[in-house]
């Protein structure tokens, strides 16, 4: 602007005094009309701002803290994923959280400022595990007792056993420490306010971290076979192993007698790759507490995942652009999960026949067209849809894009391919892969409708994130695409896969597991047990 006005000296004296008065009034008045635009600007910026604000809190099913889930003691902007995603993003989940288990996560995060990393209670309880000696049961440690969650195996089993150990903490009143040696503090933002859920790394146990498994001295399964622990002898911390490979003994840690004393052990380390949620309704005491937090029964998941896990603001960033990019403007949105179970990994087309006979059959795709039927004008508006794979393979979803590029469908729809990443296989522990799976994760979560591959824990936590029943497919045998290619399931919950064979009571001992309580039952797509609504 100033060079706009900006005049030579000597011509200024050789102009006369009106024309001076003249020029003089101009500048004057473009330069307040200029801070008046600007002011003007920002105002309406900041009005604007205000509005959308008060717009996503006040409007009908734009519920920032969804229903009390979420507690509004965090910044904003420290974590945007934790109050944005809910009503940017996603449809208004019809499931609502129940009032006692709002209550209990208000309740869960004072317990945790109070024993929580740094505060004197902690200190206090970490200088019994300096030695092993046997603990006497009329010996007091406060109200503070602890879980300790292990990170292992991929990004799916961490999230799914994060979840199911923090349900177990709730139930029991105990602290969740997290493994910070991987890249969880990377992932997620802090869940519970003022304190933080990651493990110090001077935590006096993880000196012995590789050495956590079913022949440790103080694995809970090895000691109940050996009769080594008692009511009124037990050590300061004990071992909970909840991988694929546990034994009878290790599954029995939810039963009721088992806890009456394993509650007594102020430390319990867990590994765990399983969701093990559905044992732990078979256990009275959790029972009746676990129906008073989840009147519905396949929301555990689903609301235990919205409470805990908000991606860093790294990793917001990916989903957002991404899904602003490729998915917003479409009409519907369908998500495509695809893992392949083989050493080798790659394409297969018996895969691919799979998903496109799954997807066709279910009207979620639409059929091609021949050549005169593709002259027909269907519709003078078509439906867009955009179709989001993910998948360590790239050739799925290009398969799928040349499919709808190269002939017309029956329906005139628009269909739109996209695949966010394709690494070729599992890169477990780097944190731009991890990263990108998370973000992955929660692009899936924010479709309408989702195909997810069977056994996959990946699709479990995605489907079940956004409160979605998904179509499963089911695992294919001796290279050939099953038929029927995949199932609705009923529920949203994820799937136990190596769950116990039967219940904790001696009467449900001769009973399979998937019979024992109504709403625990079988996995529709594969054996393990899932949690079911009794409706």
């Amino acid at each position: 602007m100033y060079h706009i006005f900006q005049i030579s000296g000597e011509v200024i004296k050789g102009l006369g005094l009106k024309t001076k008065i003249l020029i003089t009034i101009v500048f004057s008045t473009l330069l307040i009309l200029s801070v008046m635009l600007l002011s003007f600007s920002n105002n309406f910026n900041n009005k604007l701002f205000a509005a959308t604000i008060n717009d996503e809190s006040e409007t009908p099913g734009r519920d920032r803290l969804i229903g009390g889930l979420l507690t509004a003691d965090f910044d904003e902007g420290s974590c945007l994923s934790r109050y944005h995603k809910t009503f940017l993003y996603r449809k208004p989940s019809p499931y609502k959280p129940s009032e006692y288990l709002v209550s209990k996560l208000r309740s869960y995060e004072m317990l945790h400022k109070r024993c929580g990393p740094g505060t004197k209670a902690y200190k206090e309880a970490t200088k019994h595990l300096s030695h092993d000696e046997n603990y006497n049961a009329s010996k007091s440690d406060g109200e503070c007792r602890y879980v300790v969650w292990l990170a292992d195996y991929g990004l799916g089993n961490r999230l799914l056993t994060l979840a199911s150990v923090f349900l177990y903490a709730l139930l029991t009143d105990r602290i969740i420490l997290v493994d910070n040696r991987k890249d969880i503090g990377d992932l997620l933002c802090e869940p519970f306010p003022g304190t933080s859920w990651l493990l110090p790394l001077d935590f006096p146990l993880m000196k012995y971290a590789d050495g956590y498994h079913k022949g440790y001295s103080r694995c809970y399964g090895t000691m109940l076979e050996n009769h080594s622990i008692n009511s009124t002898s037990f050590p300061p911390h004990l071992y909970m192993h909840n991988l694929h490979d546990s034994r009878d003994s290790d599954k029995m840690f939810f039963c009721q007698k088992d806890q009456s004393l394993i509650d007594k052990v102020p430390w319990l380390i867990f590994r765990a790759n399983v969701y093990f949620v559905p044992s732990l309704w078979f256990n009275p005491t959790f029972q009746t507490e676990l129906t008073k937090l989840f009147p519905q029964k396949e929301t555990v998941f689903h609301h235990l995942g919205r409470y805990l896990f908000h991606p860093k603001n790294q990793v917001w960033d990916i989903v957002t652009k991404y899904y602003h990019d490729h998915l917003s403007k479409a009409d519907e949105r369908l998500g495509i999960q695809i893992r392949v179970f083989r050493d080798q990994g790659g394409y297969y087309q018996h895969v691919m026949d799979q998903v496109i006979s799954c997807t066709q059959r279910e009207k979620l795709l639409p059929e091609l067209a021949t050549q005169e039927e593709s002259k027909v004008n269907i519709s003078n508006i078509p439906k867009s849809k955009a179709v989001l794979v993910t998948s360590l393979s790239p050739e799925y979803s290009k398969k799928l894009e040349n499919m709808f590029s190269e002939r017309a469908n029956m329906t005139g729809e628009i269909i739109k391919v996209y695949q966010p990443s394709g690494e070729r296989y599992q890169q477990t522990d780097k944190k731009v892969h991890d990263q990108k799976a998370l973000a992955e994760m929660y692009l899936l979560s924010l479709t309408d409708n989702i195909v997810a591959s069977s056994r996959s824990t990946f699709g479990y936590v995605a489907y079940s994130l956004g409160g979605l029943k998904p179509w499963l497919l089911y695992l294919p045998n001796d290279n050939k695409a099953p038929d029927p290619p995949c199932v609705r399931s009923t529920s949203m919950e994820p799937c136990f896969l190596t769950p116990p064979t039967h219940g904790c009571e001696p009467d449900a001992w001769g009973t399979e597991s998937g019979k024992v309580v109504p709403f625990v039952r079988y996995c529709e797509d594969i054996w393990g047990l899932k949690l079911f609504d009794e409706l």
